[in-house]
């Protein structure tokens, strides 16, 4: 096989299917030993990619021959040290058997031979055969398959030598050679490159310190996984209870907080104990000193202020720094804050506070003001109760008895706006586009009966009627009890008895027109999550709200079901028509407006040019009238 000069047809046929002939000479890619620079081993070879693979084919046709020498080392020296080797053989060619070959390292040998070649109907069959201690690998194919000449048969028989040439690195043999080959490495490793360097242990991982520009490498790229889009993970005890309590439930959890949410694991039952969105977090209260009280814990408070504690060990308190430098990243909070005003002289506060908890009136120049309490910020724990489990009566009787008034806040954004969670600013969205005059009912999207929407609304002034009673606080204005400075404000109505708030379960009786079939197509608004205002999200959220109060409206329209949909139809069509037209006209804004830069651009370089000349002839003009 060593012997032949060169190749016929039928070969040069198969090598076309298999790869390009490149030249050596200059080769810059994947050469397989091959001299690239003399011609040495040839001036051509075959070149393929297969997937992430490079494969160079050492051919017997493209190595040099050498006349009158039976043995051919300069082709056996490269073809007999592959692990696998592609024997092609044409029609009428004898049997081929892997004894008629001498070498250590050919282990696999894959059989190809032709039949009807050059023509239209090629076909090839295909036999492996391979040592014993080299495990079987695929993919494998019935025995007596024919292939036809096709690039599926290309990539079958690529795919088939790669996964022979990873087999073959199984067999004790070739495992063997490896161990020894890193032994070796390792060795001359130790021996010829060893440093008296010490090592630099304050770092987290000890690395071996090469100088100062390697260090400021090293703490330039620390911290790099906090910006990471998925989850980071920490070991923490999850506690339960408010602040200050003691003897509270601890649960070994992972926390995982990645850039869409944050979630709590329990370790051992792998049971989802607590998730939130990362929009909805509006806060954190750290505490890192490993001798505080219960040790290294975090606080994190969302939504309208609930909270989940979490601890970790004392050894691990610099994990608790991590976790708030994380949520710094994907979220819109902040870290919260300490306030402990002191009352004045009538035993007053000095601050006002809506139902939500925002501060909403501040006495100047008072204790509450000087503590650091600010306008818009957000009372997330009063005396180390969470502020939204507190009904006013219970908030009132804190303020007035509590021996010292201690408050946690979440102060405001950097516009000075309230920090509002995105479940808060959605259903406030809502509710604003519901109180707009001249627009009937409140728009939920359940469709009731008549008698029982009549029901409901008598309910709901039935509970408003209650709940404005429930607004004044009786007191004397002068003398006696002074009037509390707390006032809830806010519409009077308590969580549980809001019948008719959108976040109530959907139990309502439906009518039967629920099951439609009909299609609609809405383009929904996306919120943007890198703006700092929130009031182009309540806008879009409302106009939202609007689009489907409009097409409730149109179901409970008089007419036929076909004037409905017919109507709705009219209405998407015309929604998208204005969309498109009020893309145009951005286009030709938008080119107006280029138009208009690129004249006032011709126009200040004009201008430049004439006020120069017009400096010339003046200096021209005083050279003339110079006395001489």
């Amino acid at each position: 096989m060593y012997n032949n000069e060169s190749s016929g047809p039928a070969f040069e046929e198969f090598l076309d299917l298999l790869g390009e002939r490149v030249n050596l000479k200059g080769w810059e890619k994947y050469r397989a030993q091959l001299d690239t620079k003399t011609d040495s081993t040839g001036t051509q070879s075959l070149y393929t990619h297969y997937q992430d693979y490079e494969v160079m084919f050492h051919v017997s046709t493209m190595l040099p021959y050498t006349a009158n020498n039976t043995q051919q080392l300069l082709r056996k020296r490269h073809i007999g040290n592959d692990i696998v080797t592609i024997v092609f053989q044409e029609p009428g060619a004898l049997p081929f058997t892997p004894k008629a070959i001498r070498s250590h390292f050919q282990h696999v040998f894959i059989i190809v031979q032709v039949e009807q070649s050059c023509s239209d109907h090629t076909y090839y069959k295909v036999a492996v055969t391979r040592s014993k201690d080299i495990p079987l690998f695929g993919p494998l194919f019935p025995k007596g398959a024919r292939f036809p000449r096709s690039p599926a048969f290309r990539d079958f028989l690529l795919a088939k030598a790669v996964n022979a040439e990873n087999a073959a690195e199984k067999a004790e043999k070739f495992r063997s050679m490896a161990t020894r080959t890193r032994q070796e490495y390792l060795k001359d490793l130790a021996e010829n490159y060893v440093t008296t360097t010490p090592i630099d242990s304050s770092t987290k991982f000890p690395l071996l310190s090469l100088g100062s520009k390697r260090k400021d490498k090293l703490k330039g790229a620390k911290g790099a996984e906090l910006h990471s889009a998925g989850a980071l993970v920490w070991a923490v005890m999850a506690t339960s209870g408010n602040e200050g309590e003691t003897g509270g439930h601890k649960l070994p959890c992972l926390l995982g907080v990645s850039a869409e949410s944050v979630v709590l694991i329990e370790r051992y039952t792998r049971r989802v104990v607590f998730n939130c969105c990362c929009r909805d977090v509006i806060g954190w209260k750290a505490v890192i000193d490993s001798r505080a009280i219960g040790g290294p814990c975090l606080d994190i408070f969302y939504e309208r202020g609930e909270a989940v504690s979490i601890s970790v060990m004392d050894s691990q308190a610099e994990e608790i720094r991590e976790m708030v430098q994380r949520l710094e990243l994907v979220t819109r909070g902040c870290e919260a804050r300490e306030v402990t005003p002191l009352r004045d002289g009538v035993g007053q506060p000095g601050f006002l506070m809506s139902e939500e908890g925002f501060v909403t009136d501040l006495q100047r120049f008072g204790y509450a003001e000087s503590g650091g309490l600010q306008l818009g910020a957000r009372v997330v724990r009063l005396c180390g109760y969470a502020l939204v489990h507190l009904g006013p009566e219970e908030r009132t009787r804190l303020l007035r008895t509590a021996h010292k008034i201690h408050i946690t806040v979440i102060p405001p954004d950097e516009n000075g706006k309230p920090r509002r969670s995105f479940s808060e600013l959605y259903q406030k969205a809502i509710q604003d586009a519901e109180r707009k005059p001249g627009e009937g009912q409140s728009g939920e999207a359940w469709v009731l009966d008549e008698r029982e929407e009549e029901e409901e609304m008598e309910e709901e002034e039935r509970e408003q009627g209650e709940g404005k009673e429930a607004e004044t606080m009786e007191g004397p204005a002068e003398g006696g009890e002074a009037e509390d400075r707390l006032s809830e404000t806010g519409q009077g109505e308590k969580d549980q008895g809001d019948q008719g708030s959108l976040l109530s379960p959907p139990s309502l009786p439906l009518l039967r027109a629920t099951s439609l079939p009909l299609k609609l197509c809405f383009s929904l608004p996306v919120l943007s999550e890198t703006t700092d205002s929130s009031e182009e999200e309540w806008q879009s959220i409302a106009d939202l709200a609007t689009a489907c109060r409009s097409i409730l409206e149109a179901f409970d329209s008089p007419g036929h079901l076909e004037e409905k949909v017919s109507q709705l139809e009219d209405m998407l069509k015309r929604l998208q028509d204005d969309l498109q037209k009020e893309k145009e006209d951005k286009a030709v804004l938008q080119a107006e407006v280029q138009s208009l830069r690129q004249n006032n651009q011709r126009l200040q370089e004009e201008s430049q040019s004439t006020v120069a000349r017009l400096i010339k002839v003046t200096e021209l003009l005083c050279n003339v009238n110079k006395p001489c």
